[in-house]
């Protein structure tokens, strides 16, 4: 029976670190390493003499075509990938800087005018209400009260919103992308990545010449040369400098793609001189949990889990599983009391 995937990788793999010290000790590169291979197989072996004429050749042949194969088909797999990954975030960019002119747009106040049929029926529609509203009253008697299952829902949200002010007081409610949306940018953020979006208001249509963009691994500068830049500042966590990327949208906004090194956190802000976000209210299914391996995703639900549970009030995962074990064990011994009993 053949190996899984997984033990033929693991077989494959297990003389790599011996090969590796090797290769380090090669300054001519692969050719010497490859020469002091067969050198060891002439010399140590009867690779070469042992077996019929032209049989290592045979397997030296047969063993490089294997291996050129794979390594065709991977290299293919990554080029698709990469093209994927990059249509992804072409998308990604062109959704953000659609979602800045919307916002641009739904800023500037807009006024529609009725017809004379239109407005007889919207004034007939409120007399209707206020009508209703008027029988309503009358019915109830003086003095009495009514209890409203939806005032008192919304006395509760009110009482929830104070004590979270309170606590998370001066922090902006995140956007739909669970980022914000500041004056002069707007930025979106999954648990691995974050992309910003800046509109630039200039008459011309805007060139990778006119632009100065510059992303470090924890630092990001980005605005018109010749002009103080828009952003400058100390990104809130580490980025993958060789993966992230920008590019410009419609010739007015430049949007930047950045991977996150730390994909288990969420950024309460992009630099250090923005506004705080409260990260308790992020919207977790906004993120791809699917792009994580089958560890890691474990990790990030159990996380999000325990954050909503927080939120709420309630107990984390851990604090469950503690519970439940107090719970077996005073089931299993009720002759002790815990009334008592203090547990943290």
């Amino acid at each position: 029976m053949g190996a899984s995937g997984e033990e033929a990788a693991d077989s494959e793999e297990r003389f790599d670190g011996m090969l590796l010290a090797m290769a380090q000790q090669h300054q001519g590169g692969v050719r010497e390493l490859v020469n002091t291979f067969f050198s060891f197989l002439r010399r140590k072996t009867d690779f070469f003499i042992g077996g019929e004429d032209g049989a290592a050749e045979k397997l030296i042949t047969e063993t490089l075509s294997h291996h050129n194969q794979l390594a065709q088909k991977a290299q293919k797999e990554k080029a698709v990938r990469q093209e994927a990954e990059q249509r992804e975030k072409a998308e990604r960019a062109a959704k953000l800087t659609k979602e800045v002119k919307r916002g641009e747009s739904d800023a500037e106040p807009r006024i529609k005018e009725l017809t004379e049929e239109e407005a007889e029926r919207l004034q007939l529609e409120i007399d209707q209400k206020k009508e209703k509203k008027e029988n309503e009253s009358n019915d109830v008697p003086k003095g009495s009260s009514v209890p409203s299952v939806e005032s008192s829902e919304s006395s509760k949200q009110e009482t929830d919103e104070e004590e979270e002010d309170e606590k998370d007081k001066g922090k902006l409610k995140p956007n739909a992308g669970n980022g914000a949306d500041l004056p002069s940018h707007r930025w979106t953020q999954t648990l691995s990545e974050v992309d910003l979006a800046i509109p630039f208001k200039v008459n011309f249509r805007l060139k990778g010449k006119d632009v100065m963009v510059d992303i470090q691994r924890r630092h990001l500068k980005v605005g018109l040369k010749g002009h103080s830049p828009v952003i400058d500042g100390d990104l809130y966590n580490e980025v993958k400098v060789e993966e992230s990327s920008w590019l410009i949208e419609d010739g007015k906004i430049v949007t930047v793609h950045l991977e996150k090194i730390n994909k288990m956190e969420w950024w309460n802000k992009l630099v250090q001189t923005d506004p705080e976000i409260n990260t308790k209210k992020i919207n977790p299914e906004n993120s791809k949990l699917s792009d994580l391996d089958g560890e890691t995703r474990s990790m990030v639900e159990k996380m999000m889990y325990d954050q909503r549970q927080k939120s709420m009030g309630l107990p984390t995962s851990d604090e469950q599983k503690k519970q439940d074990i107090l719970k077996k064990f005073m089931e299993q011994h009720p002759e002790m009391d815990f009334s008592k009993a203090k547990f943290n």
